[in-house]
């Protein structure tokens, strides 16, 4: 029996086979009838013989006959990898593909999967927990309701997740297959998108009040100027120095925006360029005597002996120790002296040159060192404009630092001055 069996199973087998060539030769007529009708021509006009008709008539039909066998044999062998692929594939596996947070869920809204990410977002989630229970906003009731019942085939919802820390993300729903009674959500963090964005709408909030304050300045001068002072010649002279004055911080506010902007367009700095920090930081404190003389501040030089030579841009520097040493002059002048420093580092893996600017002025309050650098922010608003400051010299500083693969540290103590220390890598 079972050798009967197995000769049905050849003879079909060839069947099949002498079926799917003769298809192939019928798909083929009109080629194949083509090619005869050239050799049999070549053969009555150039007199060849008749084995070699005969042979090229057979590699017609048999290159007529073989690609269908091929095919049929790559086909086949296509669909069984596929098949083979797919059945390695579940939902598990494809869930542990994502990046962001995935949990499959069923008609009852209980939790059937979630992926590791899920687990790490969100924590305390397994199967049969109910998401309802585990998500209370209630924009996501809403989502799952809508999509439960029907109403929508899938819905997209801003979610934020208040615990450990704060997280807003953007929530999506949707069925998975045909009646599967299976639905997905997907979570995707947009923390990071609306903290650019707040700083964005601050900055350009703070830019604007920074050049409203001086413009509405000049105008109401211009105003006065143009009406009751119009023949007052001590209050123009006197108006006149004020608007100066407001117009010289616009520009150096503007200059300060735009030295900012090129540096966060370019935030790399290609190596290759030795720096003399002795001779920079020398070129600083004699641009800065001035200052330091009209805020009665004495300038002390402690520097390492030997090179002091470190990889940047010599421009960038001159403007990073510029900045500090500007508002050592300024915000420390109650101290009477600045020092700075230049030390050879060895701390850590990373040897360096060290340059410490430090001042022995008020100090500033500890709340207000991880701040600092913020762009526009003020430790004393009032004396930062008294002193022409825009707020954004520390910004500026942090970004060419970052240029450098630098670093910034601040110490302070209230009522004992401030030291800011750059570390920068010898190599």
């Amino acid at each position: 029996m079972r050798a009967r069996g197995q000769m049905a199973d050849l003879d079909t087998e060839q069947r099949g086979i002498a079926q799917t060539m003769a298809a192939r030769l019928w798909n083929s007529r009109w080629l194949l009838a083509a090619g005869v009708v050239a050799i049999v021509a070549v053969y009555a006009l150039a007199g060849i013989s008749a084995y070699v008709v005969l042979a090229a008539l057979l590699l017609l039909f048999a290159a007529a006959i073989l690609p269908a066998a091929g095919a049929r044999q790559s086909t086949g062998s296509g669909a069984a990898i596929e098949a083979t692929g797919l059945q390695r594939l579940s939902g598990e596996y494809l869930a542990a593909a994502v990046a962001d947070p995935l949990i499959i869920f069923d008609r009852a809204a209980t939790i059937v999967h979630a992926n590791a990410a899920a687990f790490a977002a969100f924590g305390g989630i397994a199967p049969g927990m109910s998401l309802s229970l585990k998500f209370r906003a209630p924009e996501m009731q809403a989502l799952l309701d809508g999509v439960l019942s029907g109403d929508v085939a899938s819905d997209i919802v801003d979610y934020t997740e208040k615990l450990p820390v704060e997280r807003a993300y953007r929530v999506s729903v949707s069925s998975v297959g045909h009646a599967t009674d299976l639905y997905v959500l997907v979570f995707k963090d947009q923390s990071e998108a609306r903290r650019i964005d707040r700083m964005r709408a601050d900055f350009i909030a703070n830019a604007s009040h920074e050049l409203r304050t001086p413009l509405a300045s000049i105008a109401g001068f211009i105003e006065t100027l143009r009406g009751p002072a119009r023949n007052d010649a001590a209050a123009r002279d006197q108006f006149l120095q004020i608007m100066q004055s407001q117009t010289g911080r616009m520009a150096r506010l503007i200059d300060d925006l735009l030295s900012l902007s090129r540096l966060e367009m370019k935030p790399y700095l290609k190596p290759g360029t030795e720096v003399d920090l002795r001779q920079t930081v020398d070129s600083v404190i004699d641009s800065l005597g001035p200052l330091a003389s009209e805020n009665a501040v004495a300038i002390e030089r402690r520097y390492a002996d030997g090179p002091l030579h470190v990889p940047g841009d010599r421009d960038e520097l001159f403007q990073v120790f510029e900045n500090l040493l500007e508002n050592a002059c300024k915000y420390g002048q109650s101290g009477g002296r600045v020092v700075v420093s230049i030390a050879h580092s060895d701390a850590g893996s990373e040897p360096g040159i060290d340059v410490t600017i430090r001042d022995f002025g008020p100090g500033i309050p500890e709340e207000h060192i991880p701040r600092i650098t913020e762009r526009f922010y003020r430790v004393d608003v009032e004396t930062s404009r008294t002193q022409k400051g825009t707020g954004l010299g520390l910004s500026i500083v942090k970004h060419i630092l970052t240029r450098h693969n630098a670093r910034l540290s601040i110490k302070s103590e209230v009522g004992n001055g401030a030291a800011f220390s750059v570390h920068l890598p010898a190599h």
